[in-house]
């Protein structure tokens, strides 16, 4: 057809192949995403399902970041007292809907190491209210650190800071005089007990939904579906129209008959 020779066909088609492949591709996207929620909500379920154990048992202080990996989402205990000279806050968190802050706070061990406790959320322009004091045994979900990802904000290097961007152990360890564990507690209970509706606000367990990824591929693939089915039928439109227009205009090259079913057609 010579209606597919022109420029602007040539490059419709250019387009269409192209976003068909990427269509594709989104498709595929979403279903390793779907795979890769099901391993982690398997994960949840496994390792949170084992019994509480103490941090001090589960690793060493002295354990590198990667080597936590099959910890997260254990539950742990530790017994020891809120260092609160070395709390920080985790900003731009939300729970609820509400935009607030983490807080962080070291749990120091009689053995002199600290563990990182998530003590929960509290909502901005609160107060944050003191630790408790004296001898407390806190149980929560175990969480490795967290790493900044892509173009996400950077804390200053240096300096004593009161704010950090993301749970940063190696960040929160600089400015941090006792050694911290390779991972930090998420609260869900402590002796004494931890109120209900009292601040900081206890963060909830990771979800185990498969979330909207396998409604997404399928969208995705039904895009490229109709962008594959579309095209030619469009191009095949065009094409009868230039046949139409080129036995009117009485083009030698075009033979009458071509159009004859065409026009009986309409």
């Amino acid at each position: 057809m010579r209606v597919l020779l022109r420029p602007r066909w040539l490059v419709g088609t250019v387009i269409a192949v192209l976003l068909v492949v990427l269509f594709v591709n989104l498709g595929f996207w979403q279903l390793r995403r779907l795979d890769e929620k099901r391993d982690r909500n398997a994960d949840i379920e496994e390792r949170s399902a084992q019994p509480v154990a103490p941090v001090a048992e589960l690793v060493d202080a002295d354990t590198g970041y990667g080597e936590v990996g099959d910890l997260v989402y254990r539950r742990g205990s530790a017994e020891g007292r809120y260092d609160a000279e070395g709390e920080v806050r985790i900003r731009s968190r939300s729970l609820d809907g509400r935009p607030g802050v983490w807080v962080v706070t070291p749990l120091r061990l009689d053995d002199g190491t600290a563990l990182a406790v998530n003590r929960g959320f509290v909502p901005l322009s609160t107060d944050v209210p003191a630790p408790p004091g004296g001898e407390v045994e806190v149980t929560g979900l175990l969480f490795a650190t967290q790493e900044r990802q892509g173009i996400g904000p950077q804390d200053p290097t240096g300096g004593r800071l009161d704010e950090l961007s993301r749970l940063d152990l190696d960040r929160l360890q600089q400015q941090y005089g006792g050694d911290l564990y390779p991972v930090w507690l998420q609260l869900t209970g402590s002796d004494p007990p931890v109120e209900e509706g009292d601040l900081p606000l206890l963060l909830p367990e990771p979800e185990q939904d498969e979330g909207p990824h396998l409604s997404y591929a399928v969208q995705w693939f039904l895009f490229a579906t109709i962008g594959a089915v579309g095209w030619p039928f469009v191009l095949r439109r065009a094409a009868a129209e230039e046949r139409r227009r080129a036995a009117r205009a009485g083009d030698p090259q075009v033979p009458a008959g071509d159009d004859r079913p065409l026009e009986a057609a309409r």
